[in-house]
């Protein structure tokens, strides 16, 4: 089966704000009661304690059937993080510089391993802090971080503040949309997946 988790990213936050944007986007889901104030045990990941859904919840979602799960709550993550879909892989990736897509595995789903080579170990380089990830583009020979890069169906995303929604329904295009308007305009992408 597994835990199906959406994860709204903060692509423009930086080190020094995430917090403070973190805090202002959940005092808001918590005064619509979106989520519930208190933390509890409801989510996979981090120290496991997150906000359950609140008494509206159904705002945010376009099935408004209560989520009936254990891990069916809201993590709020800051600090330097790659974000991931979980479960699969990705199946392209598209320079920032010259818009080219790097496929990354064959017609069958099967990983291309040369591909792949520009982009090895740069995700930890840049999680770690020890370096930006640059990735030099097979197609332009660009450099530029891996931070910077897209990647399909949006399997991989790097920030410094993401919003995991565990077991939820589908997140509304206007709920998401508000999420970036009270990040004060900020680039967001959705993820979705499965662990």
């Amino acid at each position: 089966m597994g835990d199906y988790f959406q994860t709204v990213v903060d692509l423009d936050a930086t080190e020094r704000d995430a917090q403070e944007l973190g805090a202002r986007v959940l005092d808001w889901l918590i005064a619509e009661g979106i989520v519930a104030a208190e933390r509890t045990d409801c989510v996979l990941g981090g120290d496991g304690y997150g906000h359950a859904p609140g008494p509206h919840f159904a705002k945010a979602v376009d099935d408004p059937d209560p989520v009936d799960l254990w891990s069916n709550g809201l993590h709020v993550q800051t600090g330097r993080t790659v974000f991931d879909s979980g479960q699969g892989d990705v199946g392209a990736a598209v320079c920032p510089l010259c818009r080219a897509e790097i496929r990354l595995v064959d017609e069958v789903w099967e990983p291309i391993e040369s591909a792949w080579e520009p982009f090895e170990g740069r995700f930890h380089d840049w999680a770690e802090g020890g370096g930006e990830g640059i990735v030099h583009c097979p197609s332009c020979l660009g450099a530029c971080g891996i931070d910077r890069w897209s990647w399909e169906d949006d399997y991989y995303a790097c920030g410094h503040l993401g919003f995991t929604f565990w077991g939820w329904a589908e997140l509304t295009s206007g709920f998401t949309r508000e999420i970036g308007r009270r990040l004060g305009g900020h680039r967001i992408v959705v993820l979705a997946g499965k662990l």
